[in-house]
Formats: structure tokens, C-alpha cells, sequence
């Protein structure tokens, strides 16, 4: 990155400054994501101060913990920045969580809970993060920490933390995941399909509140997910004695997912050009009916789901030996290529999370507040956004000579693979 992006920044912050008001918070807005996007290991609030001549630790600790200016207008400045950039039709709306490891239990929502980049439960805050894509470059548009139940229950716990109100009620990470779309929707934020992974996609109420919306959604499901066949007919069962059924049962039994793909044909599928060629495994898709409607009691069977929506299934085989799943309400003429390349747009999302943490500090935040950590992370999604406007004006300008070196990977160089 070149010497000047400094007063670049400054240009680029003047509509987020504007919301801020006061003159001493417009100072250390950008001194803060300054500090973020500079040179440092650390970019917690101590050693970001310590970096800089001109900003206390105090003021800028003050800003971020305890200063009484509202988030909403800076949200609302990213969301139309990001829609500006990549926003459309043909953008998608990732939902995912990242973890904070964190030691002790005063911080706000840590709890020993599973972490999915660690891959194992660990002692950390989760973040349900919601991320506005286009093609290859990513912008994070919300980051809301989930609350687990052992602070849920304990009202005194979150009042120490500084949780508003209107927040304490347990929230689960796809009804905070849905909390966060419709604010989305209503402000505006143009895109074409949501994506999820399976810790979203197994949620009936989650993709039915999508559906609901009139969403597109392509999102994982895990291998025993229970299917009907798309042409599953719904039928009076004979009553062999007794009253006559009033309801009806569908005429087949619901499989696992797995075992629904088993017998469909699977082909080779590339779904874009990667760094070391085209990107391909092997995919298989069939129309099903997943069983996620009202349960039922259907004879021996016991209660079983009924019939839901219809919807694509779709199956993975991996060259590692992986198999993935997923669920989809695109339309039923949409290419297998279509598919695939829906899905596997989930990958920019984790590479975003990897980057926020490891270069511009999201998990470097030291305070134990809501108010506090959520700022924090707003800072993060700021510098990340500005970073990537850059990025996308430097590709526009189609520059021939290799550019300087950047105090972040980010800025110089383009997204690799998944």
C-alpha cells in the first residue's frame, strides 16, 4: 500500500464522520482504524495508542468503551458503501459465525462453547457474521455476538456487561442471523441469494423464515437430513378398523439425504478458475421435498415430519474423499454449474473472517463490554471495506507496474482458493 492511504482514509471516512458529530470522537474514529490497519501485531487499544503520537490511550478507549454516540449512522454508511461496491442481483448474503477465543468468563458472552475455525469446543465469544459478496471480494456488513444460555439466564450478568435490554432474550444463531437480514432488506442492501452452512441450513425455521421473505437460499444440510422424493403424494391411509383417517400421510417414508443421492447421477462439475487451474469435484442434484413440515403421527412409523417445500438436493464428493450436502429453493431449471457455483461461494466468507482477525485485529479487543466489542468490531468492518475500495479501484485502473508493498496482505493481493 502506498504512503498516502492514510489521507486516503481520511477522505474516505468524511460520511462515517458526519454521524459521529462531536469533534473529538471524528479524531479518533480514524485514529482508531488507523491503528487497525497499520503496522503491529497487536491491535488491541493499549499498543494501537502506544503506536501513535497524537492519541491517548485514555480518548481512545473512552471512544470505543464508553463514549455515548449511536453505531446505527456508521452501520448505515457501510451498508450503502458496500452496496455501492458489490451490490445487485447477482450478490450474495453469506451467513456464517466466527469465535473469539477468550480466557476468564467476564467478557461479555464467553463461554465454553464449539468454535468452528478450532474445530473443537473452546473458551470464546461467537459472532454471527453477515457478509455482502460479489464474485471473489467479500464485505462484512453486520457481526453480532450470540449470547449463549448460561448468560441468557442470568440478568445481572448481562446488566454487568452492558447488554441492552431488548437483546437479553435467548436469540438463536439463525434467528440472530434473521434479526440481522431484515435489517438488511429494510436499508436497502441489494443482493440475489442467501448462503449459509449447515450449522444454519439444519434450522427448518431458519430456511422457512427465508422462504417466507421470498429469499433465494442455497445452504448446507448435514448427511442425514430427512427428504421425500419430489413426486411424494399425499394419500387417506385404509383405516383397518376403527374411524376412518382425517389426515393426510405421505405415501412414501422420508430418507436421509445420503441415502436419497445414493443412486443419482454424478458428474464432473467446474465451477470457476482458481489459482492453480479449474476448480471441480464431482456433484449430483435431484429435486426433493425436505421433511420439515408439521409432524405426524404416519402408523408404525411414529411422528414423522411432513412434506415440506420442494427444493434442490444437492450432493458434494470431494477429491479428498469429502462429502458435503446441501438444500436449495433456486429454481428448478437452474443448471448443476449454477448450483455448484452458488454453494461453493460460501469460501470467500471464511477468508474474510481469517483476515479480519489476523490483520486487522477483530479478535485483538480486550474489553469486556457489549457496547464496547461491537464497536470494536464495526472499527474492524470499516477498515476492512476501506481496504477493499481501494483494491477494486487499483483493479479498475488496470495498473501494469507491480504496486508497493502493503502493511496487509489484504490490500495487495487477491483472494486465494478454499
Amino acid at each position: 500500500m502506498d504512503d498516502d492511504w492514510q489521507a486516503d482514509l481520511e477522505r474516505w471516512l468524511a460520511p462515517y464522520l458526519e454521524g459521529l458529530g462531536n469533534k473529538t470522537r471524528r479524531r479518533m474514529c480514524p485514529a482508531y482504524i488507523a491503528g487497525l490497519i497499520g503496522p503491529g501485531d497487536c491491535k488491541s487499544i493499549q499498543p494501537m495508542a502506544a503506536r501513535s503520537d497524537t492519541i491517548s490511550y485514555d480518548r481512545l478507549h473512552h471512544f470505543i468503551g464508553a463514549g455515548l454516540w449511536d453505531s446505527v449512522p456508521l452501520e448505515a454508511t457501510l451498508w450503502s458503501q458496500a452496496d455501492e461496491l458489490v451490490g445487485g442481483d447477482g450478490a450474495w448474503l453469506i451467513i456464517d459465525d466466527t469465535a473469539l477465543p477468550k480466557k476468564g468468563k467476564a467478557s461479555v458472552g464467553v463461554a465454553p462453547q464449539y468454535a468452528t475455525a478450532l474445530g473443537k469446543n473452546a473458551n470464546c465469544q461467537t459472532l454471527v457474521s453477515v457478509t455482502l459478496a460479489s464474485g471473489e471480494v467479500p464485505l462484512m456488513l453486520s457481526l453480532r455476538l450470540f449470547l449463549p444460555e448460561s448468560w441468557t439466564s442470568d440478568t445481572a450478568r448481562m446488566d454487568k456487561a452492558g447488554v441492552p435490554v431488548p437483546l437479553q432474550e435467548y436469540r438463536t444463531k439463525p434467528e440472530i442471523a434473521i434479526e440481522e437480514i431484515d435489517r438488511i432488506i429494510a436499508a436497502g442492501v441489494r443482493f440475489g441469494c442467501v448462503l449459509a452452512d449447515a450449522g444454519y441450513g439444519l434450522s427448518a425455521p431458519f430456511r422457512q423464515a427465508l422462504s417466507a421473505r421470498n429469499l433465494c437460499w442455497a445452504v448446507g444440510i448435514p448427511r442425514h437430513q430427512k427428504v421425500y422424493p419430489a413426486d411424494v403424494q399425499l394419500i387417506f391411509p385404509v383405516a383397518g378398523r376403527g374411524r376412518p383417517r382425517v389426515r393426510h400421510v405421505p405415501n412414501v417414508k422420508s430418507i436421509a439425504t445420503h441415502a436419497m443421492l445414493e443412486g443419482a447421477k454424478w458428474r464432473q462439475v467446474s465451477w470457476r478458475k482458481g489459482t492453480k487451474g479449474r476448480l471441480t469435484a464431482r456433484f449430483a442434484a435431484m429435486r426433493a421435498r425436505f421433511a420439515d413440515g408439521a409432524p405426524q403421527r404416519i402408523g408404525s412409523a411414529g411422528a414423522q415430519h411432513m412434506p415440506g417445500e420442494e427444493a434442490w438436493l444437492v450432493g458434494e464428493h470431494r477429491s479428498n474423499g469429502e462429502r458435503k450436502y446441501d438444500l436449495s429453493n433456486l429454481p428448478g431449471d437452474t443448471p448443476i454449474k449454477a448450483l455448484a457455483g452458488a454453494i461453493k461461494a460460501r469460501w470467500v466468507c471464511e477468508q474474510e473472517h481469517q483476515q479480519l482477525k489476523e490483520e486487522l485485529g477483530l479478535d485483538h479487543f480486550e474489553g469486556r463490554s457489549w457496547t464496547g466489542l461491537h464497536r470494536h468490531a464495526l472499527m474492524s468492518m470499516m477498515a476492512y471495506t476501506f481496504l477493499q475500495s481501494r483494491r477494486l479501484a487499483q483493479a479498475g485502473r488496470k495498473k501494469k507496474k507491480p504496486r508497493a508493498a502493503s502493511p496487509t496482505h489484504l490490500a495487495s493481493s487477491a483472494p486465494g482458493d478454499p
